[in-house]
């Protein structure tokens, strides 16, 4: 099931934003087979006290290989010549060395899209070196303008750079560069950049700075903070509700739920009442809970929502009647989107583990007993089980 039901693609493990652009194709239907190492390396990933559940892993398939043995390239290349995608995240220069880079790949099967995340680009001066989302988005311009006036930029999760900026850029281009071979063109170099992706995630502000719209001082603006109208409020139970008021008819309203149209309150765009108009908000929120202001601004157009938390927001009426979020394996965890009318997306199988439902990939992928044999040989690790663990999933919540 799915828009890009049919298209194989071939991920090489990473963590971060190359597998989370690998689960948007697989969630649209594409068959991901992820090659992963034979045994999880020590610095792969954040360490944490609990078991790791890979939900950005979901709907692969797995077979295992150690990449520094050389016939483990022959292996690989077999995979790739069938393959219409692959994905990978290593430094620049990696998978050349290792003999799977593009060029090797795209002789092997031209009609390839070759996929390369990284933080810093492909080249420049800093594509060799290690970093993180947050050092990504800082060289970006986007983390400048995160965060409360006169103190330090905010940490915005690492949704900017490794998700938004990352992630989901490389399915784009991925998905922009099927397209074109679809069309008849040839395969091609997806090089995405989470820095290049922040950037672009902030080109709306790149316009307000150039039409002296946009202050470079956090707090200060419309959108980040600085208006009393966009901005989050503490509620008499210690929770928040997010509050933003842009245009005027729904600022109208929002002053109207919190009692204030009469309250003789400097205008919207008054900044110098904006410290005014806050302290009047502030107080407002703290008189009551969340719960009841959820109330007080139920089917209004005030633009105000509570601030859920990750446990919280599966249960919320919106969520339920679009079914937003599954249960994968017990797991409760966003669904496959954008929607498809004709085409629906499938609620995803859980993360293999390391050659689970390899086999089965394998097979489907064309290769026979035979030529599964010759991969064994050459190093591939897969299970033997076929599809016996992929019936761990639930519909609903």
């Amino acid at each position: 099931m799915g828009v890009l039901s049919g298209i194989r693609v071939l991920e090489f493990e990473a963590i971060g934003p190359g597998p989370f652009g690998a689960m948007l194709l697989a969630d649209m239907g594409a068959d991901v087979i992820r090659i992963d190492r034979p045994v999880p390396p020590q610095d792969l990933g954040p360490k944490t006290s609990g078991p790791r559940i890979d939900v950005v892993g979901r709907g692969r398939r797995s077979v295992t290989l150690d990449l520094k043995q050389r016939s483990a390239v022959d292996a690989a290349l077999d995979l790739v010549e069938r393959a219409d995608v692959v994905i990978e995240g290593f430094r620049p220069g990696t998978m050349e060395r290792l003999g799977l880079g593009p060029d090797v790949a795209l002789a092997r099967n031209p009609r390839l899209v070759y996929g390369r995340m990284t933080g810093w680009g492909q080249n420049g001066p800093m594509a060799d070196r290690a970093g993180h989302d947050l050092n990504y988005i800082a060289l970006s311009g986007v983390l400048s303008g995160i965060g409360p006036k006169s103190e330090k930029p905010v940490v915005p999760l690492n949704l900017v750079g490794d998700y938004g900026g990352g992630g989901m850029l490389l399915a784009l281009g991925v998905v922009a560069a099927l397209l074109n071979v679809q069309r008849g063109g040839a395969g091609q170099v997806v090089d995405a950049a989470m820095t290049e992706g922040a950037a672009q995630l902030g080109a709306v502000f790149w316009g307000l700075i150039a039409s002296g719209n946009w202050r470079e001082e956090r707090g200060s603006n419309m959108l980040d903070g600085g208006a009393p109208w966009y901005d989050n409020y503490r509620t008499l139970d210690g929770q928040y509700m997010a509050v933003g008021a842009v245009e005027a008819r729904f600022y109208a309203e929002l002053l109207d739920k919190l009692d204030l149209s009469a309250a003789g309150l400097p205008g919207q765009h008054d900044r110098k009442g904006w410290p005014r108009l806050r302290e009047a908000f502030e107080t407002a929120f703290a008189s009551r809970t969340r719960e009841d202001w959820c109330r007080v601004f139920e089917g209004s157009d005030a633009c105000v929502a509570p601030v859920l938390g990750f446990a919280e927001a599966p249960s919320h009426p919106q969520h339920q009647a679009r079914g937003s979020f599954v249960k994968v394996a017990g797991v409760i965890q966003p669904g496959p989107a954008p929607r498809f009318s004709a085409t629906p997306s499938a609620v995803p199988k859980p993360a293999p583990a390391r050659g689970q439902r390899g086999a089965a990939a394998l097979r489907d992928w064309g290769f026979d007993a035979q030529a599964m044999e010759r991969l064994r040989e050459l190093g591939l690790g897969f299970d033997t089980q076929g599809m016996a663990c992929d019936n761990v999933v639930e519909t609903g919540i």
